[in-house]
């Protein structure tokens, strides 16, 4: 059985100008280990894709299982532990607590955990060494560079060990040298069996990937070489 298995998966939005389908009926099965990239243009339903991964809207139709269990069966508490035990995700804007230091960010998945604060603190400067930015514990995100707010973002969704990381154009803000130790960093995390699914719309990514998913239109573009296809499309 597949780590992640989509099925028919559909999700629609009413809007002003009537109702607009984002997925119209994704069918994808994803190995556990798996480094996959999502690619595709503006309004292809790369985010909406992400979102259903995650647990964070319902789906018009279809399934979304991962390691079995069928996220849209499970009731919204539920579902709150699934996404808790089971996902890190990782975003292009950091989502960093501008108040809390690094550290203390990286705590924060581990404050309903039922857990001594010395484990949590421990938990935390690990995975901040893990990342490379043991001696930037105690800054704070204005104090670090964009790669390291990445990074300590990077850290935070790592530090309950989950068994799959959800990162949403994580190198979109960061200059090129930056992104490219970004990606080096998911790419040794991939290879030491952390599963990632990750969005962008760089086509120098697409090389870190062992398969690339790209949607058009809001479902599944079969052609190989998904970065090529969209540099060619400007």
């Amino acid at each position: 059985m597949a780590f992640i298995q989509i099925s028919a998966l559909q999700k629609g939005y009413a809007s002003a100008a009537g109702r607009v389908e984002a997925l119209k009926g994704v069918d994808v099965a994803v190995a556990e280990g798996t480094f996959l990239g999502v690619m595709g243009p503006s309004g292809s339903g790369k985010s909406t894709f992400l979102s259903l991964l995650g647990g964070l809207c319902r789906p018009s139709a279809g399934s979304v299982a991962i390691d079995g269990i069928d996220l849209y069966d499970l009731g919204q508490e539920r579902l709150a532990d699934f996404r808790r035990e089971y996902l890190g995700f990782v975003f292009q804007s950091f989502n960093l607590i501008p108040y809390l230091t690094a550290l203390e960010n990286v705590m924060l998945p581990l404050a309903v955990q039922k857990m001594a604060a010395g484990e949590k603190r421990r938990r935390a400067l690990l995975v901040l060494e893990r990342v490379g930015l043991s001696t930037r514990e105690g800054h704070l995100p204005s104090q670090l560079s964009g790669g390291e707010q990445e990074r300590v973002a990077i850290a935070r969704a790592l530090v309950n060990a989950p068994p799959l990381i959800l990162a949403d154009e994580p190198t979109g803000s960061l200059d090129s040298a930056t992104a490219a130790e970004i990606m080096a960093l998911l790419k040794e995390l991939n290879g030491e069996g952390q599963t990632i699914v990750m969005v962008t719309h760089n086509p120098e990514n697409e090389a870190y990937f062992h398969r690339t998913l790209l949607l058009r239109d809001g479902l599944v573009d079969v052609e190989p070489q998904a970065a090529r296809r969209l540099q060619a499309a400007g």
